[in-house]
């Protein structure tokens, strides 16, 4: 593969990543609720949920799901539907309220963390638009010739990476603005929002047809 292509690719993932999404807004609800190592867990289920699309992208599993309108249809409303019932928990939770001050206690961290993890690799894993994205670009950025598997995990590999720093850095400035963030008010604000915002994007997934 040459630097072109990686270099090319980079650039169109990195558009992609940075593009408003659920995984923004995940962050942007999980970080100022547990904290940042639990908005760290959120970005390991990403990259987890970008390398399991990879994989299936790679054996042809995707293909089966982008040629069968059945198997298509169940992953898409399966992501569709996790979407929206996170964003139904976020609607209640904002209704009813929460104590901001209340802090996290050391006993329930691994299970924060670990929810946060799954949190992140189910909004991908349940999401097939990324295996239509590596779809739609492995045939245009794997040169003839090579090894296709060590090609599309170099691309998937970068992908993911991008995704991690580009997260993590969202993180890190959310942390930031914890104490402002911690406020009852804009918690609630910001899980009104988040919960609009998660069942848009499960409704625009549950809409969604693959053009390939």
């Amino acid at each position: 593969m040459a630097l072109s292509e990686i270099l090319t690719f980079a650039l169109v993932a990195s558009l992609l990543v940075m593009s408003p999404g659920p995984n923004g807004v995940l962050i942007a609800r999980t970080v100022p609720t547990s904290g940042r190592k639990a908005g760290f867990a959120n970005v390991a289920g990403f990259v987890t949920g970008f390398y399991l699309h990879g994989v299936m992208a790679i054996l042809g599993i995707s293909v089966i799901l982008v040629q069968s309108a059945t198997a298509f249809s169940i992953v898409k409303y399966l992501g569709a539907a996790y979407l929206c019932w996170i964003g139904l928990k976020s609607l209640i939770a904002a209704w009813k309220g929460v104590d901001a001050a209340i802090n996290v206690l050391p006993a329930a961290q691994k299970h924060t963390l670990l929810k946060a993890y799954v949190d992140g690799l189910l909004t991908n894993a349940l999401n097939p638009k990324v295996s239509m994205f590596y779809l739609a670009a492995f045939p245009q950025f794997i040169t003839l010739g090579e090894t296709s598997a060590i090609s599309s995990f170099t691309l998937v590999f970068i992908h993911s990476m991008i995704n991690a720093i580009w997260f993590s850095a969202m993180v890190l400035v959310m942390s930031r603005l914890t104490t402002f963030t911690r406020h009852e008010r804009f918690q609630r604000g910001l899980k009104g929002v988040t919960g609009v915002v998660f069942i848009g994007f499960g409704a625009k997934l549950a809409s969604f047809k693959p053009s390939i």
